[in-house]
This record gives C-alpha cells, sequence and structure tokens, in this order.
C-alpha cells in the first residue's frame, strides 16, 4: 500500500445471488482503506452468480481491456413458462407444453447459429441517454435494439421434460444475453422460456475456481499479473525501463509482441503501451 491506499490489483470475485454487481464493489471499497477506487468488468444480474473480475485502485484503468473477454456459463433456461424479466424476478406466466429432447437439441443449434441478437427490455443498455430498464418500468417492454453477438458453444447438459428444466452450458462472447438466449430457444420451440438460474464459471482465461469471496478482498493480493493481460501482448522491463514508463516514458519496443502490449517485471504488471514504430508508449499506468 501507498499512502494507505491498496496496491492496484486484479480480483476474481465469486459473487453470490441476491446483490447487485453494482453492490460488490461497493461493499469491497467500503472494507478497503484509503477511499479506494474499485470498479468491475463486467456485469453479472442480481440472480446471477459466479466470476466478477474486480479491479481495486490504479488498475480500474485496465476495465478497457478486459471487458471484452468472453465468458463462460452454466444456466437452468426453464421450458414451458415466459418472464417478463426473462429471468426469474418475472412476472412469469405459462408458456406451452414442454417439447422431448430430441427437440429441444435443434433449437439449441439454431440460437448458437445467430449472430445478433435482441437487447432485452430489463438490461442497462442505453436508448437515447435512457436505459431501458427505466422504460420498461414505465410499461414500455418492447426489448431493445438488436446487436451483434457470438456464441461459440451451446450445450445441452441435461434435461427434466417434468419440470422443463434445460441445464445448458454456454461459451459465448463479451455482451451476449444469457436471459436472451434463453427467451429465444423458447420461442423457436413455441412453449417460452427464461433463464431460471445463472452462473458466470469463466472470463477469458480466468476460472471461478479460482475466485475468492467479496469479503475476501484485502488491500494486498490478487491475481498474479506478471504473465500480462490477456489478449495483449507482452513485454519484460528492467528497471531503468520500469521508471521511464512509471513517468508515462516510452521505451524501445525490441522483445515485444503484438500492438498493445503489457509491460511488466518481476514485481507484476506496471503499464499498458501501444506499439508507435520501434516504441512502446504508455496508454495506461498503474504505479
Amino acid at each position: 500500500m501507498a499512502d494507505g491506499r491498496p496496491a492496484p490489483a486484479v480480483w476474481l470475485v465469486d459473487k453470490p445471488a441476491g446483490p447487485t454487481s453494482h453492490d460488490i464493489v461497493a461493499r469491497i471499497r467500503r472494507a478497503l482503506p484509503g477511499k479506494a477506487k474499485v470498479g468491475h468488468a463486467g456485469t453479472l444480474d442480481p440472480f446471477a452468480t459466479g466470476l466478477l473480475v474486480v479491479l481495486v485502485g490504479s488498475a480500474t484503468r485496465l476495465s478497457r481491456y478486459l471487458v471484452g473477454l468472453s465468458k463462460r456459463y452454466e444456466a437452468t433456461f426453464r421450458l414451458g413458462y415466459r418472464s417478463e424479466t426473462l429471468d426469474p424476478e418475472g412476472p412469469i406466466t405459462d408458456g406451452g407444453p414442454v417439447p422431448s429432447r430430441p427437440a429441444v437439441l435443434p433449437a439449441l443449434a439454431e440460437v448458437a447459429d445467430r449472430d445478433s441478437q435482441a437487447t432485452p427490455a430489463f438490461s442497462a443498455a442505453r436508448v437515447d441517454g435512457e436505459r431501458l430498464w427505466r422504460a420498461a418500468r414505465r410499461g414500455d417492454t418492447a426489448p431493445g435494439p438488436e446487436r451483434t453477438i457470438v456464441i461459440h458453444e451451446l450445450t445441452l447438459e441435461s434435461f427434466d421434460q417434468e419440470t422443463g428444466d434445460a441445464g445448458v452450458s454456454i461459451h459465448c462472447g463479451s455482451g451476449t444475453y444469457v436471459r436472451q438466449i434463453a427467451a429465444d430457444v423458447g420461442d423457436v420451440l413455441g412453449c417460452g422460456a427464461y433463464c431460471a438460474t445463472l452462473r458466470r464459471t469463466g472470463v477469458g482465461p480466468w476460472d471461478v475456481a479460482d475466485a475468492v469471496a467479496p469479503d475476501d478482498v484485502t488491500a494486498e493480493g490478487g491475481i498474479d499479473l506478471r504473465a500480462g493481460l490477456p489478449g495483449l501482448g507482452l513485454r519484460r522491463m528492467n528497471a531503468a525501463e520500469r521508471d521511464e514508463v512509471r513517468f508515462g516514458r516510452p521505451i524501445a519496443a525490441a522483445g515485444a509482441t503484438g500492438e498493445l502490449v503489457a509491460l511488466v517485471d518481476d514485481a507484476g504488471l506496471h503499464a499498458v503501451a501501444r506499439r508507435a514504430g520501434g516504441e512502446l508508449r504508455p496508454t495506461v499506468v498503474l504505479s
């Protein structure tokens, strides 16, 4: 810590059901000394659990490089019902008879093959400067605009025709709404569906098995960033180069890979730089 403030860090946190992602961030902020900055790289709905990437101190500046990472989920799609919010918050109504397992598989494949989806009416996305959920609470529950998505994998893991519960695993690109995937599958089947449970199991290369509870985030620690950040190149620095980077000065690009490069030494990640000719010019400096 410097001046009583936590060191910049990235934490893998296992979010429980109930609180919003903002609530988790606020809880961690209150627990840390020095009025620390705390943020996250990818929202989870209140009913959802699992991996929330939490950024502490100047590491909040890294959010732009992490929000675009792919995500992995385990979910329960409840077939035969419709939910206005597409999740357990409801209200929930009957949707129709639950089909057999052989009908579910091609419906999942059809939805997985799509490259766009509607933005759920109850979401934090903005249209004309207003959050969609605010308009939905006024009675305007029309879906938002279509957004481009990527679904790498949508696999049926279990199926109970009596309850209508289909357990699925999902690997998708950033910005994909799993709630909307559930509703789209229900529409293809003609019986309705909503996302009854949702757990994020991975973000990029990180796994929820390595996450800690929100109350276990401390002023020192976090994940080891000596290998840089996923999706970025890497450049190891000597002490003299580290001192230059601390003041935002460029260093030689020799030995670096990629256009955006994580600058590290044995102590960890110090900055992210952009290649400019034969130089690496820092765009984000952590210390």
